[in-house]
């Protein structure tokens, strides 16, 4: 079937003026009607028809053959369907071709793309319908007016997603047969409507509608890769998470290893997309596939060999806490937990509290007001507790609860950790809490914390609550903000310390409110900082 596209544009807009020659996204706005036609491989032939001399210019320089309009069909009042019908005639003397069927683009649908009018092309040319129009479903309650009052468009009131189809048309498209293009109509007898995604269904008349279009045409694809299993905790997969909520205005995608179930879990919670695989090998055919402009990497330490592989299918790699080779061929590298960077990192590796992520439950969180004497205790050692320091810790807080009336401890696990299967249950004075939504609640009765040397420690930095600091490994140790002049009683490596030394450290402080003190000062100096980290780390992922 021989088909005509024909985008209608006037010169004159008095909503938005002069639209559709002015820059959307870095583009005429014209410029993507006329790239979604000549993209589609069943179309043979771009028209634009217009009044103005520049549409006319810009169409020719995109490709599109230019259609002079009269002035007599560039009136305000002039409706669409003898302008298509002027344009049809004029192309078929043009190239002496009879089409087969015309598809009306408008240039005021620019976040229309390319795969979608594709698929409307091939369900027209398949069916037996007449016309076929782009449509929007939104179903909602509606309601009418007559003389008699207000009436329900509906039958039951019940919710949005059980009420029957509701199609407004959009004007991304409308495709006809070529008999039934008249002066006065371009609709035949057999009418059927595409259901296009609302995103895609936008037709700009206000400048909210440009404001909303431009935003959608800024989106990126963002994959966000990360794992969390026993042996490397929870952090990885929260971290990602934080940012994922701060880039809602982008298409984002997480990928994760499908035998590291813990880290599949709370994706799956959190019902954001998720793609589970098997190996590096199908995240790379994923790459390929889905053609993300940013990869953030929160996997550790990469080789050169992995980084090529992802800079070979991703135009932006960003990776998280990396301290491998690989780390010198990404795009930029976010080492937050640490201090500094190397010398060749300059301009490219960003460390310190400047980037921490945190949740938003800790920018909208206050700080409790500092408690001479400790009455509750908050232990958390992240999503898996590889070490088992929580175990550890409630063996002393057992004795201490039962050599000090009125003391509390509330123990915060995470998914990976089996409580029961440690010991770790409910008792007198003591609470168990597993997978707790918002942490920061329990951070606000604290008068004193253990935990372990990851992200958490800037958590309770941020909420100025004293802590004991146990390392799970080694690596942690490298993360040197929970120091004590940060507000962090630091006792190195949890597995090589003994009993007497976590015990001595608990009654010391207990005993010294005035460090205590200190140590909140310290910690509350870095809140305000602390709080811009997630506006600092999503400038670096996005470029900006």
């Amino acid at each position: 079937m021989n088909l005509l596209a024909v985008i209608p544009a006037r010169g004159g807009s008095k909503g938005i003026p002069r639209k559709n020659v002015r820059l959307m996204h870095g583009e005429p706005l014209i410029h993507y009607a006329i790239a979604n036609g000549l993209s589609c491989p069943l179309i043979q032939d771009v028209a634009v028809t217009s009044d103005d001399e520049e549409i006319l210019w810009i169409a020719q320089r995109e490709g599109a053959i230019p259609l002079r309009r009269s002035s007599d069909l560039a009136r305000d009042a002039v409706t669409l369907d003898p302008v298509i019908y002027d344009a049809l005639l004029q192309m078929e003397a043009r190239t002496g071709k009879r089409y087969d069927g015309v598809i009306t683009l408008q240039p005021t649908s620019p976040t229309l793309t390319q795969a979608t009018l594709q698929q409307a092309v091939e369900t027209f040319l398949q069916g037996d319908a007449h016309t076929l129009i782009s449509a929007v479903n939104r179903p909602h309650l509606a309601w009418s007016q007559n003389e008699g009052g207000y009436y329900p468009l509906y039958e039951k009131r019940v919710n949005r997603q059980q009420l029957p189809p509701h199609y407004e048309e959009a004007g991304a498209f409308l495709i006809t047969r070529r008999e039934f293009v008249t002066p006065t109509s371009r609709l035949g007898n057999k009418i059927s409507v595409y259901q296009v995604p609302e995103l895609e269904g936008i037709d700009i008349d206000t400048p909210e509608d440009w404001i909303l279009c431009e935003s959608i045409l800024s989106r990126k694809k963002i994959i966000l890769r990360a794992d969390g299993y026993r042996a490397l905790g929870m952090g990885h997969i929260y971290h990602c998470l934080t940012l994922a909520y701060h880039l809602m205005g982008h298409q984002l995608l997480f990928v994760t290893r499908a035998e590291h179930r813990d880290g599949v879990q709370k994706l799956l919670e959190s019902h954001m997309p998720v793609r589970i695989i098997r190996d590096d090998e199908e995240f790379l055919a994923l790459l390929e596939a889905w053609r993300p402009d940013v990869v953030v990497h929160d996997c550790l330490d990469t080789t050169e060999e992995q980084m090529r592989a992802l800079k070979a299918r991703c135009p932006r790699v960003v990776t998280i806490e990396d301290l491998g080779e690989g780390a010198k061929l990404a795009d930029v590298v976010i080492n937050a937990l640490y201090e500094g960077a190397p010398a060749w990192g300059a301009g490219k590796v960003y460390s310190g509290e400047a980037y921490i992520c945190l949740r938003d439950e800790f920018l909208l969180a206050k700080p409790k007001a500092f408690s001479p004497k400790v009455e509750e205790v908050l232990v958390l050692f992240g999503g898996t507790d590889p070490s088992n320091l929580t175990r550890r810790v409630y063996d002393l807080a057992k004795e201490e609860v039962a050599r000090q009336p009125g003391l509390h401890f509330t123990f915060v696990v995470g998914l990976g950790y089996d409580g029961q299967a440690h010991g770790v249950l409910p008792r007198a004075g003591i609470d168990v809490l597993q997978n707790v939504p918002f942490v920061s609640a329990c951070m606000e009765k604290a008068d004193l914390a253990f935990t372990s040397q990851g992200r958490t420690v800037y958590e309770l930095a941020s909420m100025g609550v004293p802590a004991i600091v146990l390392s799970q490994n080694q690596r942690e140790q490298l993360h040197t903000f929970a120091q004590m002049d940060n507000g962090f009683f630091n006792l190195g490596l949890g597995k090589k310390l003994t009993d007497e030394t976590l015990r001595g450290a608990f009654r010391f402080l207990q005993s010294t409110p005035q460090l205590r003190q200190e140590m909140q000062r310290l910690m509350l100096r870095h809140r305000g900082r602390l709080q811009q980290g997630a506006h600092n780390e999503i400038k670096l992922i996005l470029g900006e």
